[in-house]
Order: C-alpha cells, then structure tokens, then sequence
C-alpha cells in the first residue's frame, strides 16, 4: 500500500511469504534496535541490507510484537508523523503520542486484531502529529506467525488518505483509459513499437490487442507513417506538442486499404522512480474524426462551388455573345474540379468539338479555332452513351492501366488528353432536346468523380446548355 510512488511495496510483505515464520525483513523481539537496524518481527536482528530496504520504502511501516510494543518505525513513518524511530520504538502501541487517549483502544483493538485474521486488514483512522496536529491516514495490516507458527506480532503499512486516493484515482484513470475509453489509447516505447492498446485503438487500426503489439506502425499504417513517426519521435525529445494534431493515415485492413483522420494527443511517459526523468516512450490518445473532416471538407466544398457559379453567373451576364458566357461558366467551374472540360455539339448524327482548354498544358475554355470538327469517338464511347442515356457517365482508367504508360493510352483511345485518367460526361439539355455533351476530365493524381462531382457537373451542364441553346437561336435568326 504506498502512500506514493512505488504503490506495490508493501503489497509484497505479506503474511505468509516469510521463509522464518514472518515477512522479509521482520523480527519477534520486542527488544530489536530502534534504530531500524533490525527488520520487522521474525527476521535476523541486524540485517543492514533488510534496515535499507525498509528505510527506503516509500510506505511508512512499523512493527509490533505480540503484547502491542512497537518494535520497528521506518522513515516514511517518520516523514508522515514527525516522530522519530527513537522516540517511537519501545512505546506500549499509539495511545498518549500517536493516537489521542479517547481512541486509543479502539485503534489498538483494530490493528491488533489483524494478528489472528487471515489476510491483511484495511482501516482509517487519525494519528497525531508530534506538532499536535492530526493526519487521516489508511492502514493495512496483518499479523506474522514465529517459526512455531503462534502469532508473533504484527506490521502496517500506513499512508496519508488523500495520498492513497490520488494513487488509486490515478490507477483507476489508467485501467480506465486502457479498457472503456471512448477515444484510442497506445503506449508506445522508446522503439516506437506498441506495447499497450486499449479497446477502441485495436478497432481502429484494425487488429486485435495482442497481435498489435510490439510490430513496427508501419505495418498497420500504409501511409501517414512518416507524419506519425515524426510526431512520435518529436514528443520524445522536446515533449507533449501544445496542442491536438490531426493526423491522415492509410490502414491496411482485411477489406482493403482505408483512410481515416485521426485527432491525436501526445504525452511523453517518464519513469516516477528516478530523479532524472527517464524516457518510457509516448501516450498517444486519438479520436477517429473522419466523418467530421469529410463532412467539413464537403461543406466548404459546396461553399466553394456556389460561390464560383455565383462568380460564373455575374460574369455570363455581361457577355453580349452567348458561346462567350458558356465558355467562361466553364472556366469559373473548372476551378479546383477538373483539369480540362470538352464541348461536343450535336450535329445531325454526330459530335462536333466547339470549345475545349489546351489538351497540353491549363488553359482557359476556348472555341475550337477554324470552327468545329467532327469528335472521332468510337462505339460505346462514354460522351455517346451520356447523349443516348440523356444522363451522367462517369470511368476512370482502369486498376490495369493505372500506371502513366496505361492512362496515356486509355485517354488516347477514347480522344482525350494523354494525362487524362477519370472523366465525367454531363449531357447538355435545353429546352427539351439535347444539345451535346460536357466532358470534365482529372489527371491520375487526382481523385477520381464521384456523386456530389456528378451533381455540381449537372448544374454547370445546365447553365451551359441554356447559353448554347441561345446561340444556336441568335445564329439562326440571324441567319
């Protein structure tokens, strides 16, 4: 039961672990040194090693023999009550100097009582202070048997309470964390190597708790292992960071690769029992807030693109030719969602190109010079199903043709810029007749199209094809 930082101490002297009918360290005599050279009833008197061991403990300890003498006082004793091992050793128990005389009987009925129970025996109680003052302290005691197995003595152990409920807070806060805590819970050594994982941390990266333990982050973390390590890393040299990171990760899981954010917090784990702070490694705390980042990635996403087809919208107005406003809803539009965008007309039974950006190099969307030409697409060919399903098509290149040589030639098939790997072809529809097609293009490092892309690229669809549906009416009346 320490009082402080070693809590286990006196957990190992107990009543049955004596190899001479007592606990390490403990002698029957009543007449044993008061200086504390001897040990606690029932071991060899003089044992200088035995003397350190319990001077050096961090719980107050003391002895008594069988009639209630005290026979031994360690310094943490000292320390708590002010009274010396000189002064205590040889006293008829508490009463008169450590115990007020009212509950004199009591306490010693209390502690005496552990000599014929089994176990050790917990209470309260207050002891005095030499300056008179009064400390609550928390006692375990148990009674110790001589070589002929009568009862001997007894020894406790004895802490200040606040000091034992700070110590049990705490060790009940980290068996907390470490099974029940709502958010990740890793220990990690000086190696950076798991060695503690709570129940919510073996979820989120995706392996039971022993099997995650002592294998390298970067077999759990595909990427974001480096930012992980560094931080890791720098929580060892300088310390806790001020402040929550967030952290993306890749994991590699039994249904493929994931990513997820982890919010992380970081504390760097020194050992208590050394007056030099000596690394452990680092508690590392984490929230799985991958649903909160992408919902607040798609919010301003969308505030973003309502902003830009605000812009686009302002700017369409003020154009006198309507080919001029589609081209330049085109060019807000673009911003941060695609790298190029294709016109294709219809015309008769086919695809025209009218307007595209520079097929080598960002560009704004321009009218193809010397007028239209026929887009040589193939059968099947994403811009033809969109015109013959009068709806959205979405493709990337393939898992097989993910490399540059393989994107190169899938977007030279299909006719469209060689960097091209995920294409969306929104169909152009005004008036109830379809117009064409709008293709939005992305390079392979890129994400590809997904739904809310496919709404934004209708929305712009729309507003150009009302534009294109007004050119073509101004040019026939003018015609």
């Amino acid at each position: 039961m320490g009082a402080s930082r070693s809590s286990g101490t006196t957990d190992e002297l107990g009543p049955d672990e004596d190899s001479g009918g007592g606990p390490p360290g403990c002698s029957t005599n009543p007449g044993a040194p008061a200086s504390g050279e001897g040990g606690l009833p029932g071991a060899p008197d003089g044992s200088e090693l035995l003397a350190a061991l319990l001077d050096g403990m961090d719980a107050a300890l003391c002895a008594f023999d069988a009639a209630g003498t005290v026979t031994h006082w360690n310094r943490e004793a000292e320390r708590i009550l002010g009274w010396s091992a000189q002064e205590a050793v040889g006293r008829a128990g508490f009463a008169g100097w450590a115990v007020r005389r009212a509950d004199a009987d009591e306490v010693r009925a209390r502690l005496m009582s552990a000599m014929d129970a089994p176990g050790r025996q917990v209470h309260e109680f207050a002891l005095l202070r030499k300056d008179g003052g009064r400390v609550l302290v928390r006692t375990q005691s148990a009674g110790v048997r001589g070589a002929d197995g009568k009862p001997a003595g007894v020894y406790c152990a004895f802490s200040e309470v606040h000091a034992q409920i700070d110590l049990e807070r705490a060790i009940a806060l980290s068996e907390a964390l470490l099974e029940d805590a709502s958010w990740g819970v890793v220990l990690v050594d000086v190696d950076l190597r798991p060695t503690v994982v709570n129940a919510y941390a073996s979820r989120a990266l995706g392996g039971g708790r022993t099997r995650l333990l002592g294998r390298p982050l970067g077999e759990l973390v595909v990427q974001g292992v480096e930012e992980l390590e560094a931080a890791l890393h720098h929580v060892l040299a300088e310390g806790a960071p001020s402040a929550p990171a967030e952290l993306w990760v890749t994991l590699r899981t039994a249904e493929g690769e994931r990513r997820r954010c982890w919010r992380s917090g970081f504390l760097r784990l020194a050992s208590p029992l050394t007056e030099e702070p000596v690394p452990l490694g680092v508690g590392w705390l984490f929230r799985d807030v991958t649903a909160a980042k992408l919902a607040e990635q798609e919010a301003d996403r969308l505030r973003f693109r309502a902003s830009q087809l605000h812009r686009a919208a302002r700017t369409a107005s003020e154009c006198e030719d309507p080919m001029e406003a589609a081209t330049s809803l085109l060019d807000f539009a673009l911003a941060g969602f695609a790298d190029h965008v294709l016109v294709d007309l219809v015309a008769g039974e086919r695809l025209v190109r009218t307007a595209a950006t520079p097929f080598d190099a960002p560009g704004p969307c321009l009218p193809v010079a010397g007028g239209s030409i026929p887009a040589r697409y193939g059968p099947g060919h994403p811009a033809l199903q969109s015109v013959e399903r009068t709806g959205t098509v979405r493709t990337s290149a393939s898992a097989g043709e993910a490399g540059a040589a393989g994107a190169a030639a899938w977007a030279t098939e299909r006719r469209w810029p060689r960097d091209a790997a995920h294409a969306l072809c929104a169909v152009l529809r005004s008036r109830g007749r379809t117009l064409g097609v709008l293709t939005f293009l992305r390079a392979a490092n890129r994400a590809a199209f997904e739904r809310p892309d496919t709404a934004y690229a209708e929305t712009v669809a729309a507003r150009v094809a009302g534009a294109v549906d007004l050119a073509q009416v101004t040019r026939g009346a003018g015609g």
